[in-house]
């Protein structure tokens, strides 16, 4: 019996440099943001990353 993922095919964390293409921001923006507080990410293997649910979050469509 195999288990469907909810976002199977899809990357569980962006890069920065993923998030702010995505977002239509410069990378800078997304600095200022995780700085002060309104974008979440987390450290993975020492490098920064925005979770997907994050980035669904900001763009309005929920953290599923």
């Amino acid at each position: 019996m195999t288990k469907k993922l909810p976002d199977a095919g899809r990357p569980a964390f962006y890069s920065l440099a993923d998030a702010a293409w995505i977002l239509g921001v410069d990378r800078n923006e997304i600095h200022r943001a995780i700085r002060v507080g309104t974008l979440r990410a987390e450290r993975r293997r020492s490098r920064l990353v925005i979770p997907a649910a994050e980035l669904r979050r900001v763009l309005g469509g929920g953290a599923r």
